[in-house]
């Protein structure tokens, strides 16, 4: 469990910077040379390479050197696990929000209720 958080959280750093994001979503599009994922940023190789580097060691890029070309390709797998810890926190949310739509429609009941004349009111009202 300790290792499935941590590479969750690996995930999370990862896609939570907006050039990384924008990797993978090239990558989303087919493999790539490192060459040409770095060439729309305006950013040194080396600078580059440790956002490569981080998306490798979340799991969401792999890599393979072939001669002096690095070429990088998506690894969807890696979002299975941010897919259950999304999964699972919806269910509690829902489960939350039911119980919170339950509450307010039995205080709607309630208010409704208190509101409405008794049958004795009406009929002492009547009588004068």
């Amino acid at each position: 469990m300790a290792n499935q958080l941590t590479r969750l959280d690996q995930v999370f750093a990862a896609l939570a910077d907006p050039t990384r994001r924008a990797i993978v979503m090239r990558l989303c599009a087919g493999e790539a040379s490192v060459g040409e994922l770095a060439n729309p940023f305006d950013m040194a190789l080396p600078s580059f390479m440790k956002h490569i580097h981080v998306l490798e060691t979340s799991g969401l890029v792999l890599s393979e050197k072939t001669g002096r070309v690095r070429t990088c390709r998506l690894s969807p797998d890696a979002l299975l696990g941010a897919e259950d810890w999304f999964q699972q926190q919806r269910a509690v949310w829902e489960a939350r929000l039911d119980r919170f739509e339950a509450y307010v429609m039995k205080l709607k009941k309630e208010r409704a209720a208190a509101k409405r004349p008794s049958r004795t009111t009406r009929r002492k009202g009547s009588e004068s």
